[in-house]
């Protein structure tokens, strides 16, 4: 195999609740959103030029993201940038500048990390991050620690999930409660 020692990161960002749900943070986390918050996700956005997505999150991006008004630059690139939803039962990808991977799952992700570029974002897709969690894709997971305990709701990582040891490489705590946790994967 080839090394490349420029390799893109793949980096997994997630809401995460301590009880550690991430299932529809929409429903949960606006109550803790801030201008700390809004800033550190328009700079890890600006750091990526890829999306990688599961096709639940890219449905609900897709339904989204082309019609919301007011979200500026933000919006501009979230639309623009190229966006590779794993799926194997989406036939069409309607939002602009999407292809599907619907073979080969693992050699198409490693493809686009040795791709020239910048950081490839993983949000929510909970099965996709099953898989580069499995295959040891992921670079670096990127927790949003919201102070607050659901009691149910889909956790992102679910019983029998494999064992990873990771290394905590950052902390950015926010006024509202919100702590960024950074991990990677120790290989």
């Amino acid at each position: 195999m080839k090394v490349n020692y420029f390799m893109r990161k793949i980096i997994v960002t997630e809401y995460l609740t301590l009880d550690g749900v991430f299932e529809e943070p929409g429903h949960w986390s606006f109550d803790f959103w801030s201008d700390e918050a809004a800033r550190y996700k328009y700079d890890e956005l600006f750091s990526s030029d890829t999306q990688l997505l599961g096709r639940i999150t890219y449905e609900g991006f897709a339904k989204a993201w082309p019609t919301m008004e007011g979200t500026g630059d933000f919006g501009e690139r979230m639309n623009s940038m190229p966006k590779y939803v794993v799926s194997t039962t989406l036939k069409t990808a309607e939002w602009q500048n999407t292809a599907i991977i619907s073979e080969n799952v693992v050699a198409e992700i490693q493809k686009l990390k040795e791709q020239a570029g910048q950081n490839i974002l993983v949000a929510g897709s909970g099965t996709l991050v099953q898989t580069l969690l499995q295959h040891d894709l992921a670079d670096e997971y990127r927790i949003m620690l919201y102070p607050l305990i659901l009691g149910n709701g889909k956790r992102l990582f679910p019983d029998n999930t494999p064992t990873r040891k990771l290394q905590l490489v950052g902390t950015i705590p926010f006024r509202s409660g919100v702590v960024v946790l950074t991990y990677q994967l120790l290989r």
